[in-house]
């Protein structure tokens, strides 16, 4: 794998949030595919269409500088922009509530960021189906250790890139188990793998949606959270989500609300209710907790 190291300079108006814009693509604090190193660059590895890549994204000065290794660098640094939420058009979204003013007023730096890539945010929204994010994240750490492939460039330790997907529909079920994913999310995974090409040639969010839903296991919650990071979609809503129509609810009308009930509220913001979702996520106005939590189980003692 080549260490020679190639870079992009983008110039940069206006308030770019790097940690912020980037921090979908991160699965929890271990996620092997990705780093914040204490000089506030952000690594992060990805399965491109011409193979594995390393990605360093960093400011310097009025500049982002992304620096990439491995056979994916070229596409890497092409994509660049889009990553970053260049794509991304807020002019149309109007925060009239107080709090959606305030959340955009600290934040403004916040951008949706497209990846590209259909399989690597469908992999671990599938393994979030209808489980703690805990262990969500625990079985995408230990898949990603166990089948990824080696980061190239320097990056930092115990980093991975995510595997091919003729690896996801081979990964024997006794692996399925030890990571803690039960046989439901691994065969949903498996059958999406068989149909990645399709996927990755989805032509807008609309497609993809259609496609992705015509899979078993993969309902409007999976779909919309992958079409958030693959296609940069600002108006792909979580609908499903366990705690999502309580935050909306709490923070717009001061009450807890249904699946109904929350798109109610976020049909003013029709074309950026996903943008929406981030900001009051970013406010932190929470309902009081009321009631047991959901239980985290561990498939792997099954």
């Amino acid at each position: 794998m080549s260490v020679t190291a190639t870079e992009r300079c983008l110039r940069w108006d206006g308030p770019l949030d790097l940690e912020l814009v980037l921090r979908p693509c991160r699965r929890g604090d271990g996620d092997p595919t990705w780093r914040r190193t204490p000089d506030g660059a952000v690594w992060r590895t990805c399965r491109t269409p011409g193979g594995p890549g390393m990605l360093r994204v960093a400011r310097r000065g009025g500049e982002v500088v992304g620096t990439a290794w491995g056979p994916g660098a070229g596409w890497l640094l092409e994509t660049l922009p889009a990553l970053l939420g260049a794509e991304d058009d807020p002019s149309g979204f109007v925060p009239g509530h107080r709090v959606l003013r305030e959340a955009a007023r600290r934040h403004p730096g916040l951008r949706i960021c497209r990846t590209s890539r259909v399989l690597e945010a469908l992999v671990p929204a599938v393994l979030e189906q209808k489980v703690v994010l805990a262990e969500a994240r625990r079985a995408w750490r230990w898949l990603l250790l166990k089948y990824g492939g080696p980061a190239p460039g320097p990056a930092p330790e115990g980093m991975r890139v995510f595997p091919e997907p003729e690896v996801w529909r081979s990964i024997p079920t006794w692996d399925w188990h030890r990571a803690g994913a039960e046989a439901v999310r691994a065969r949903t995974i498996a059958n999406a793998a068989r149909h990645a090409a399709k996927l990755e040639a989805a032509g807008d969010s609309a497609e993809l949606d259609r496609l992705l839903r015509a899979l078993p296991g993969i309902g409007v919650w999976t779909s919309a959270e992958v079409r958030q990071r693959s296609h940069g979609d600002p108006d792909a809503v979580s609908v499903g989500d366990y705690h999502l129509p309580s935050l909306v609810g709490w923070s717009l009308a001061g009450e807890r609300v249904d699946d109904a009930g929350m798109l109610r509220l976020l049909a003013p913001y029709r074309g950026h209710r996903h943008r929406v979702s981030r900001l009051l996520r970013l406010a932190g106005a929470r309902p009081p907790a009321r009631g047991p939590r959901m239980p985290a189980r561990d498939y792997r003692s099954f």
